[in-house]
C-alpha cells in the first residue's frame, strides 16, 4: 500500500522539527499518532432505535471503516436508560485509513466549519491525547445534506504517544491542525 501524503509528512518534516524542539536523540523516541477514535452520543435513542443504525451509517461513511455500536454501561430510571441499550456508536482507525482522514479532516472538513477560527488548544487531557469537539456531521462532504434528519456532533479524539501535553500540541501543530492561540 503506498504511503499517504500525511505519513510521509511525518516522516520527512515532522520528526526532524521534534527532534531539534525536544531533544529526541533517536527517531523512536519521537512521538507519534497510535489512533484516532470518534464517538458519537445519540441521547434520543432510547425512543427511537433507528437513530443509532443511522449514526453508525453515518460514522461508516465518514471514516471508511464500520462503526460498533455503544451500549450503556448502567441503568439510569429518569433517562429511561437500561444497562445494555444501545446509546452511539464509534470508529477507531490506525495505519493508512488514520492518516487519510486526519488530512480529510484538515483540509476538507474543518475550513467548513462556519465562523472557523481554528480549534481549541485547550482539549489535552495531560497524558499526551487530544479531544475536539464537532459539532455538525455536515461538514464531512460524504454527508448528503439532504439525507441528514437531525444534525448531532462528535467527539473525534487524537490518542499518541507523546509523554505531556506540550509534545502533543507540537506534534499536531507540525501536521497541520489549525489551532488557535495557545494562551487563548
Amino acid at each position: 500500500m503506498a504511503k499517504t501524503r500525511l505519513k510521509n509528512k511525518y516522516l520527512n518534516e515532522v520528526v526532524p522539527a521534534m527532534q531539534e524542539k525536544f531533544g529526541y536523540k533517536s527517531i523512536m523516541q519521537v512521538p507519534k499518532i497510535v489512533k484516532i477514535s470518534i464517538n458519537r452520543g445519540v441521547g434520543a435513542a432510547v425512543a427511537d432505535k433507528k437513530l443509532v443504525d443511522v449514526s453508525i451509517d453515518e460514522l461508516s461513511t465518514i471514516t471508511g471503516q464500520k462503526a460498533v455500536p455503544t451500549k450503556a454501561k448502567n441503568s439510569i430510571s429518569n433517562f429511561k436508560l437500561r444497562e445494555g441499550m444501545p446509546i452511539g456508536a464509534k470508529v477507531t482507525l490506525r495505519g493508512e485509513r488514520m492518516y487519510e482522514f486526519l488530512d480529510r479532516l484538515m483540509t476538507i472538513a474543518l475550513p467548513r466549519v462556519r465562523d472557523f477560527k481554528g480549534i481549541s488548544s485547550k482539549g489535552f487531557d495531560g497524558r499526551g491525547n487530544y479531544t475536539l469537539g464537532v459539532t455538525e456531521q455536515i461538514i464531512f462532504p460524504e454527508i448528503s445534506i439532504d439525507k441528514v434528519n437531525r444534525i448531532t456532533g462528535m467527539n473525534i479524539t487524537f490518542v499518541t504517544t507523546a509523554e505531556t501535553d506540550e509534545e502533543c500540541y507540537t506534534l499536531l501543530k507540525e501536521f497541520g491542525l489549525p489551532f488557535t492561540n495557545k494562551n487563548a
